[in-house]
């Protein structure tokens, strides 16, 4: 009889003892200068030999999570006994606000004192002239510069794209995250992103204004034109506009794409289709965005640089209601401002965009297990409870995100705070549109010139057509 079946059933338990360990020690049940039970305690609650047991150990130790120390026992790293580890990771510029990082990394130092991370920032910019994200993240990869870095859904895709999956770690998912958050970072059936934080795109409001205009406040009942009325009733003319918003943002203008119901996709070969946006509700919408910035008495002709102009002009009183995500609110944390959100407006399709922010592994790193321990200590209950109380930013973990009645209270939290979890479906990523990152460019440049009258309506149906040539809307 074949021994295969016990050999794989003695190799699964040993996997699962170690993976239990370590999430263990990361979770703080073992904190650093704790011991672990007795081995052979270990061995019977596991069903595995003590030589098993010592094998299993062996792994922890390699991987920097605890010492032995003879006749005495295991303990859990914190005497930095062990040579330093040195990790690099590559993050967005707004992962310090949205993770609070800086504060993240000093716990993880904490409880692994022998694994040093250093940050860099990877500003990757807009694929032009055939330049593509991809081009400055398989040099980060390749070259070793990173151990683990943050990643978007777009991003991700032109990994996908450019076939260069082979560059980050395949990865477990977490059960007690959101699955649909994985959906984002998933290619056939292997996930490579792990999901920290997310966020709908929502309105954010000045509840104050509402208050002494008399209006009532937004809910998931509005579509465009309840924002247009209201917002022409808190606009103070020469003071405060009624609306306002980053236009140009990718997390802010594919909203009314996706708001229309449709999607590009790759024409067939010899059908002679063309993309053609006459007579779609996607032009419909896209004439809607065009109605909205022009309206000078709600949307100022202020020049924004990025989402932070928009909170400034919040933050000074100048503007009542603009498009924010959870991450983005967390400028206001530290505020008195009396703000509140709801749910994106809509007339076609009740969909919203969907914010999300993860953490890959270099497949090449020459740390691989450090750089898997911190990616699984930001997936940790402790970091993530660390997130909800330190940030507005919603946690992946899903048991963390809705907990209530524990939130930090002195953070500016808004009221309606839980009301995510009423519309995490539909929910919508860029990619969604079926665009590759590029023509996702294209598409944004056609419509900036349209948007700023540039071009006219009959121009841009004939650019789309030209230089979205091969996709056709469905």
């Amino acid at each position: 009889m074949s021994t295969t079946p016990q050999r794989k059933s003695f190799q699964e338990r040993l996997d699962i003892f170690v993976h239990k360990l370590r999430e263990d020690i990361l979770n703080g049940l073992y904190p650093p200068g704790s011991f672990l039970p007795p081995e052979i305690k270990l061995a019977e609650q596991h069903q595995l030999s003590n030589k098993s047991v010592r094998k299993g150990l062996d792994t922890l130790v390699d991987e920097g999570l605890i010492v032995k120390i003879n006749r005495v026992g295991n303990k859990v790293t914190g005497t930095g006994s062990k040579e330093k580890i040195v990790l690099t990771l590559g993050c967005s510029p707004s992962i310090e606000r949205d993770f609070a990082l800086q504060q993240l990394l000093a716990d993880f130092h904490a409880q692994f004192p022998t694994i040093q991370v250093n940050t860099v920032t990877l500003s990757p910019g807009h694929p032009t002239a055939g330049k593509h994200f991809i081009n400055t993240f398989k040099n980060y990869l390749e070259n070793g510069i990173v151990d683990v870095l943050t990643l978007n859904p777009m991003y991700f895709g032109e990994f996908v794209d450019s076939n260069c999956l082979e560059l980050l770690d395949p990865l477990s998912p977490q059960p007690e995250f959101y699955p649909f958050l994985n959906r984002a970072f998933t290619y056939q059936d292997n996930l490579y992103v792990q999901p920290i934080v997310f966020s709908p795109l929502v309105l954010c409001y000045n509840k104050e204004h509402f208050r002494k205009t008399g209006l009532p406040e937004p809910d998931s009942s509005w579509e465009w034109d309840d924002v247009v009325r209201s917002a022409e009733e808190l606009a103070i003319p020469g003071r405060r506009h009624g609306l306002y918003f980053h236009l140009l943002s990718e997390n802010r203008w594919p909203l009314f794409m996706l708001q229309s119901g449709m999607s590009f996709r790759a024409a067939n070969d010899g059908e002679g289709e063309e993309c053609e946006l006459e007579g779609t509700k996607l032009l419909d919408n896209i004439r809607r965005v065009k109605q909205l910035v022009n309206n000078r008495r709600i949307f100022p002709g202020y020049l924004v640089e990025s989402n932070d102009d928009v909170n400034q002009l919040f933050l000074e009183d100048r503007v009542s209601i603009i498009f924010s995500s959870y991450m983005n609110m967390s400028e206001f944390k530290h505020t008195n401002i009396q703000f509140d959100v709801a749910p994106i407006p809509y007339s076609d399709c009740p969909a919203t965009l969907m914010i999300i922010v993860g953490l890959a592994v270099n497949a090449n790193s020459q740390n691989k297990h450090a750089a898997n321990l911190l990616l699984r200590y930001f997936a940790s209950r402790r970091a993530q409870q660390k997130i909800r109380e330190l940030t507005l930013s919603i946690p992946a973990c899903k048991p963390i995100a809705e907990q209530a009645g524990q939130d930090n209270k002195s953070l500016n939290r808004p009221p309606h705070f839980a009301m995510f979890r009423e519309h995490l479906r539909p929910s919508r990523v860029q990619r969604d549109l079926g665009l590759s990152d590029v023509h996702f460019y294209t598409l944004r440049s056609l419509l900036k010139k349209y948007w700023s009258d540039m071009i006219d309506e009959e121009t841009l149906c004939r650019e789309v057509r030209q230089q979205l040539h091969g996709y056709v809307l469905q």
